[in-house]
């Protein structure tokens, strides 16, 4: 007993010190496909980005800064939290204020960058990335597998390696493309823990409305 309060009072300072804002070695550029959300989730809870006339696809779900193994959040800073006008500014880009102050709590916190600087970096980041256009011309939900929405993005992307990114599923629907960046935005291999695409055959791929 004695030897177990001795492991975990040496280890909680350290658990600790991984989470201060700044101290990390990449980013996730993590883009969610805006209908299968809506499908899923959004349309349920009367979300503004699920609106036709904002016509989303591919938004920007956030810039995660990411560990070798692992990530930190919610990180303490003496960063000023964004105002709201910073934060309805992102709302081209990720659909909702409302995301774009989540973000900011779990993971721009751990940036070591003020609120603006943090936007500015993901508009940044969001921007390098070239979004197939072959999925904005889709009229009907089609079943494809997920290595053919990663072709597209590599194809997109001559930058982009087959290891530094990673097309995620949810409830049969594609989700989300994860591409890992430097600090300084280039492309990247992500780290083992974050290279496992969707396992399944084919997921519904539901077009812009």
């Amino acid at each position: 007993m004695r030897s177990l309060l001795i492991w975990l009072l040496t280890a909680l300072p350290l658990a600790a010190q991984e989470h201060r804002a700044g101290v990390f070695d990449y980013y996730v550029l993590s883009l969610s496909w805006s209908p299968s959300w809506c499908a899923l989730e959004g349309d349920a809870r009367g979300s503004e980005q699920c609106d036709a006339r904002h016509d989303h696809g591919w938004i920007l779900h956030g810039l995660w800064p990411q560990y070798a193994r692992g990530y930190p959040e919610y990180c303490q800073t003496s960063a000023r939290a964004p105002s709201r006008r910073m934060t309805g500014e992102m709302a081209d880009i990720m659909g909702t204020s409302g995301l774009a102050w989540h973000q900011w709590k779990k993971h721009g916190t751990c940036s070591g960058l003020e609120a603006a600087d943090y936007y500015a970096l993901s508009r940044e980041a969001y921007a390098r990335v070239t979004r197939p256009p072959v999925f904005r011309r889709l009229e009907t939900a089609v079943r494809v597998p997920p290595s053919v929405v990663e072709e597209a993005f590599l194809e997109a992307n001559p930058g982009l390696g087959p290891y530094g990114i990673t097309i995620t599923c949810r409830q049969g629907h594609i989700q989300e493309a994860r591409i890992c960046l430097t600090r300084d935005l280039e492309p990247r291999v992500c780290g083992a823990d974050l290279r496992h695409d969707c396992t399944a055959d084919n997921a519904l791929f539901t077009p812009i409305r």
